[in-house]
């Protein structure tokens, strides 16, 4: 089985749009505050970028590096802290950015990790959210787009370190050969 980038699912007009919604969900919900968004590498750095575009509040950043797929297209299970933040998150207001939720393993793991250093809150923004695959109980405050259990590529996701520089999002399909 061989597999192939399919034509575009969401594209790249559709996911700012989706972006500029979120930064004003945000920007409303912390009013008066400075927030630190947390992006979840590598996917998530190419949601951050454009959502913090459209956060109107001052805002620091920092990544870490959190794996949890052994074969590039299931999660393993098991959820390892590759990267840990710089910044001290204690008294401070949170949002992890991630760039799918899928499982939800992972991120239900990096909750429990991040809510032991104290912060003031800790929130959860999601560009794609597939709930049909949902394996923890987790809530996201806020998502982009819920999409149907398709493994999709494009915008910072990948498929064997690949496609992440596509603009828009995509299937990967099999090609029948």
């Amino acid at each position: 089985m061989a597999l192939r980038v399919s034509d575009v699912m969401i594209s790249h007009e559709e996911i700012q749009a989706m972006c500029k919604r979120m930064g004003a969900e945000i920007t409303r919900d912390y009013q008066g505050k400075e927030l630190l968004l947390v992006a979840v590498l590598r996917g998530a750095f190419v949601f951050m970028a454009d959502l913090i575009r459209y956060i109107d509040l001052p805002c620091r950043v920092d990544f870490m590096k959190v794996s949890s797929y052994s074969d590039g297209m299931t999660t393993s299970g098991e959820v390892k802290i590759l990267q840990d933040l710089d910044e001290n998150i204690a008294g401070r207001d949170v949002i992890i950015v991630e760039d799918i939720i899928d499982s939800g393993l992972t991120l239900y793991k990096l909750r429990q990790v991040l809510q032991t250093r104290n912060p003031n809150s800790l929130a959860v923004c999601a560009a794609f959210d597939k709930p049909d695959r949902r394996r923890a109980d987790i809530f996201v405050d806020y998502v982009g787009k819920q999409i149907p259990d398709e493994f999709i590529v494009g915008y910072g996701l990948d498929y064997g370190g690949l496609y992440r520089n596509l603009p828009d999002i995509r299937y990967m399909e099999d090609d029948g050969e």
